[in-house]
């Protein structure tokens, strides 16, 4: 795997990563930094990362499993240290999963599986952050009240 991060130039903090696989991403800083807010700051582009590789997994395992999943939301909300590094101390994944008939224990273990076995960039955040998760279920077949 690789990736090269190119700077914008001496008027903002503006970088653009491009992938190995032939992707592009844009990162910025904040405006008291030298940035011009045009694009995500590296650490939420880590944070995002780590959001995107659970997500995956749970569908993946969903799908392997045969659920009949249909959506997969996590939404992550972190706590950073207060001196440099500033690294994260705290990270907390609230999912929130749909589909038709998804068992609850089904569910539970595709995040446990991701969180202990399959996600990268979890695994090396948890080297300096306390990692949570929560998890709720929305059955898209549930009878209306």
């Amino acid at each position: 795997m690789e990736c090269t991060i190119d700077w914008g130039g001496p008027d903002g903090m503006l970088f653009v990563a491009r992938t190995g696989s032939g992707h592009i991403a844009a990162m910025d800083g904040a405006p008291d930094g030298g940035g011009h807010n045009q694009a995500p700051r590296p650490m939420e582009m880590m944070l995002t990362g780590a959001g995107g590789c659970a997500a995956y997994d749970v569908v993946l395992i969903l799908k392997r499993g045969r659920h009949k999943v249909s959506g997969c939301r996590v939404k992550l909300t972190a706590e950073r240290a207060e001196t440099d590094p500033k690294v994260f101390t705290k990270i907390h994944f609230a999912f929130l999963v749909t589909g038709t008939g998804l068992p609850t224990a089904a569910v539970e273990r595709a995040v446990q599986l991701s969180h202990e076995k399959y996600c990268s960039a979890t695994a090396m955040l948890g080297k300096t952050a306390e990692i949570t998760h929560a998890v709720s279920i929305v059955d898209t077949q549930a009878p209306a009240p």
